[in-house]
């Protein structure tokens, strides 16, 4: 018998779709500072936003690397 609960076989939505219903169905935004869509302004505004919301990544802080 070939047998899986709901939601564990079948089609499995792309990364790009499950964004895109999250955005329309939640309200929820999920987009990468390296998105090739966005212009320079776009990505330097996410990163702002990504800062003021969750603070600034360890690894890298606006371009240069911490020593």
């Amino acid at each position: 018998m070939r047998w899986a609960p709901r939601g564990f076989g079948g089609h499995r939505r792309n990364p790009e779709q499950v964004k895109q219903e999250g955005w329309l169905e939640q309200n929820v935004l999920v987009v990468s500072e390296a998105d090739p869509r966005l212009t320079w302004p776009e990505r330097e505004l996410v990163r702002q936003l990504g800062d003021k919301l969750y603070g600034m990544r360890k690894e890298a802080r606006h371009g240069r690397l911490d020593p």
